[in-house]
């Protein structure tokens, strides 16, 4: 138990970053079982630990400077006594060093925190540093198992929805062909995801294709191809129920892989340009998909033209299919 009586948590994103954190953040909420602890994230993220017994969860929209402003006036009125910053973002440090608080637990070596774990190497997985924060804490680290919350009903909608579309009963198949915005290398080719949707579908699968309204029209081609579309039909506790009715999934390096990944249910997931070894689902790390090609991870947004997207490109559908028969899926 640690002393304190008002805890600020701070994990402002992205999606993959805050689903990672909820064990560390359970971690935080039994080690001061008599003191109010806040979470601060963005409006997007919410829903994922509202049901978390002794957690406050406050919203955070990360654009604009008045808004910036509101959230930093209201850290002074709150006066914590402790904070982890668990995001070490420039715009975190700002927060947790106007908190005031006699405390302040970061990721990293700073001016700003008084508790912060030894430097380490390059490839630690974030799941790995947010459990050396925790340490330097003088908290016990967290089991390698996503905690997201399930909202009443959950089950149920999900249920009618397989229903409605004839898919109770299934061998479902679940994929996500997208990616964020800012990140166009992560994708797999489009083309390769709706020839694994075929052959999958001629093995029996239902493929069902998820995604955010960003993923609306990719999605729209792929379901023509083979396949249900699933567009925006869920939210994050609602995923995780359609992933336990799954027998498999296969995504890009995405939020959704970790969503599915605390469905506990196997997720295959490609890798190029990022480096599976920081940033894999836990628990999935032995279902990574990835071409060693000698400039991968490069960590680029956008690959070089004359690279042709190896990385990704050169893993075909028929590698994949062979993937899952030697891991007993097929």
């Amino acid at each position: 138990m640690i002393a304190g009586n008002d805890i600020l948590v701070i994990k402002l994103g992205a999606l993959g970053d805050v689903i990672l954190a909820t064990p560390h953040l359970r971690r935080i909420v039994e080690a001061h079982p008599d003191a109010r602890v806040t979470l601060l994230t963005a409006p997007g993220y919410a829903d994922l630990v509202q049901g978390l017994p002794g957690l406050e969860v406050v919203t955070f929209r990360r654009h604009g400077l008045a808004e910036m402003w509101r959230v930093l006036a209201w850290l002074r009125r709150r006066a914590f006594a402790v904070v982890y910053d668990l995001q070490g973002s420039v715009r975190s440090r700002i927060m947790t060093a106007v908190s005031g608080a006699t405390r302040r637990v970061g990721r990293c070596r700073s001016a700003v925190y008084t508790h912060y774990p030894p430097a380490g190497g390059n490839h630690r997985h974030a799941f790995r540093m947010l459990n050396e924060l925790l340490e330097c804490a003088g908290i016990d680290p967290a089991p390698p198992q996503a905690w997201l919350t399930a909202a009443g009903g959950t089950g149920g909608r999900v249920s009618l929805w397989l229903e409605k579309n004839r898919l109770a009963g299934a061998r479902l198949v679940l994929m996500h062909a997208g990616c964020s915005a800012h990140w166009p290398s992560k994708r797999w080719d489009a083309t390769h995801f709706a020839a694994l949707a075929r052959a999958l579908q001629d093995r029996g699968f239902r493929v069902v294709w998820i995604g955010g309204r960003e993923d609306r029209e990719l999605n729209g081609w792929l379901a023509r191809q083979a396949g249900q579309d699933a567009t925006a039909e869920f939210s994050f506790p609602e995923l995780v129920a359609l992933g336990r009715c799954c027998e498999f999934a296969v995504v890009n390096d995405s939020g959704p892989m970790h969503v599915l990944a605390a469905a506990d249910v196997p997720v295959y997931a490609l890798f190029g340009p990022t480096d599976w070894r920081r940033s894999h689902a836990l628990g999935q790390q032995e279902r990574v998909l990835c071409n060693a090609v000698p400039c991968s991870p490069c960590h680029l947004r956008s690959c070089p033209p004359e690279k042709e997207h190896r990385c990704l490109h050169e893993i075909t559908p028929g590698m994949v299919l062979a993937r899952l028969a030697d891991d007993g899926c097929l």
